[in-house]
């Protein structure tokens, strides 16, 4: 028996044999090895000769080769290098001290301090089932008049802002960021700008706002496959709030660049182009990721996506695609922002779809009059202008020239000014009523 005891010792500290790979070669950002064991999505470590590691993912195959790509630099990867399968797919660690801290796109601190959590939560996760989430009954204030007061969003709705470059899509997420009575913000930067990020975090976010926010960030100069995660770990952290019953903001600017990175993946691993260049798989991979934020039984996920379209045409495919998928659309225009009217959201382009389930009467009819006076004054725009109309020849162009300026000045909001929600509605009703806003 002793020797059976020491065979079965020797057996239980043995190394289990796993089916290793080798690199053939490198094309472009793609990585073919021969021999590992992995299926698509999963997680592979290339072990250089210098004795790194490098993590990857794999994406595809061609004949008996494995396509991977890097999660990080590649730099010093050769043929002949090992890549060994990992166990299980990735996950972000989840918990209450990720309030206030700032995550890489594979949920890593970026501070340098150490994240105490024992629980985790993977980054690619199923919607809640479309049969048991709750209708949206209850309106979420984000502190901005405009969108509070004409365009009110719901809690646990996915509503778009779409615009240009330049036009103050990050400074209007700071400011609902920090306005929002949501109790917990998840805003995810893909793609964005390096020297942005401070500004963001420091300027428009605020010590205020990074309180109660995770702020998920991956940079332009990093891999499309980092970019690409970035977007699913701020979902996945938005979900583990959601779980524990908390009503979570979910802001990620933006889904132009999470569509830009799975099509530089895509075209790498060899899929034909379909759309201005843009392969099947983004449009396929886009309602996986928008369709996670939403009601739940446990909580909500209220998200804004913003979309920076291609030359101001908001008709290009992604964002046609996302506001197909999205129940509203926040379009912010360059002629408004070139007027110094801030935020410079357009309110006859946009819409809630929502806005009607979580308003009461009193609101929708103010609501519905504001705008009503908003479009007749702009098909009357022109020959006000110039001064060929003449006052009294229409009372419903009077009446739109009347309340004009009270209009525009209730839809004008600086950066640090809060609005509360019933100063909003009184706000809104004295736009089309005798009297000062």
């Amino acid at each position: 028996m002793g020797e059976w005891s020491r065979l079965a010792r020797r057996v239980q500290m043995s190394e289990l044999i796993s089916e290793r790979g080798r690199v053939e070669r490198i094309v472009g950002l793609m990585i073919e090895a021969a021999g590992p064991r992995a299926g698509v999505g999963e997680y592979c470590l290339i072990r250089t000769r210098r004795g790194s590691e490098i993590p990857a993912e794999v994406v595809g195959f061609r004949h008996r080769t494995t396509l991977l790509l890097p999660l990080a630099e590649a730099e010093g990867i050769a043929p002949g290098d090992r890549v060994i399968p990992q166990e299980g797919t990735l996950k972000v660690a989840v918990g209450p001290a990720l309030l206030g801290r700032v995550l890489d796109g594979l949920g890593r601190p970026c501070d340098g301090r150490a994240l105490v959590t024992d629980t985790s939560y993977p980054l690619f996760n199923r919607p809640p089932d479309a049969l048991l989430r709750p209708r949206i009954r209850d309106g979420l204030s984000v502190g901005v008049r405009a969108i509070d007061g004409l365009l009110t969003i719901g809690r646990g709705q996915r509503i778009g802002i779409f615009s240009g470059s330049g036009v103050g899509k990050s400074t209007l997420l700071g400011m609902m960021a920090r306005n929002t009575t949501a109790g917990v913000n998840v805003i995810g930067l893909v793609g964005e700008r390096g020297r942005e990020l401070r500004e963001f975090i420091e300027k428009d976010l605020g010590s205020e706002g990074l309180r109660r926010s995770v702020v998920v960030v991956a940079t332009s100069d990093q891999p499309a496959l980092v970019r690409l995660k970035a977007a699913f770990t701020a979902t996945a952290v938005a979900e583990y709030f959601r779980d524990r019953g908390e009503d979570v903001l979910l802001m990620m600017d933006s889904v132009t660049r999470f569509a830009m990175a799975q099509r530089e993946v895509g075209l790498t691993a060899g899929e034909p182009p379909a759309t201005r260049g843009y392969p099947p798989s983004v449009f396929a991979l886009l309602p996986k990721l928008l369709e996670r934020a939403g009601m739940s039984e446990r909580g909500s996920i209220t998200g804004i996506y913003t979309v920076l379209v291609d030359g101001d045409d908001h008709n290009e495919p992604i964002a046609d695609a996302v506001r197909g998928i999205l129940d509203g659309h926040i379009v912010l225009t360059r002629e408004l922002a070139g007027q110094n009217h801030y935020p410079a959201i357009d309110i006859l382009q946009s819409v809630s779809r929502v806005m009607s389930d979580v308003v009461g009467q009193e609101h929708r009819e103010s609501a519905a009059a504001v705008r009503e006076r908003l479009a007749v004054y702009e098909h009357a725009k022109d020959l006000i202008d110039i001064g060929a109309y003449v006052n009294g020849s229409n009372p419903r162009i009077d009446e739109a020239i009347r309340c004009n300026e009270r209009i525009r000045k209730f839809l004008r909001q600086g950066i640090d000014e809060r609005s509360d929600f019933e100063v909003t509605l009184r706000g809104l009703k004295g736009c089309v009523e005798d009297g000062e806003v």
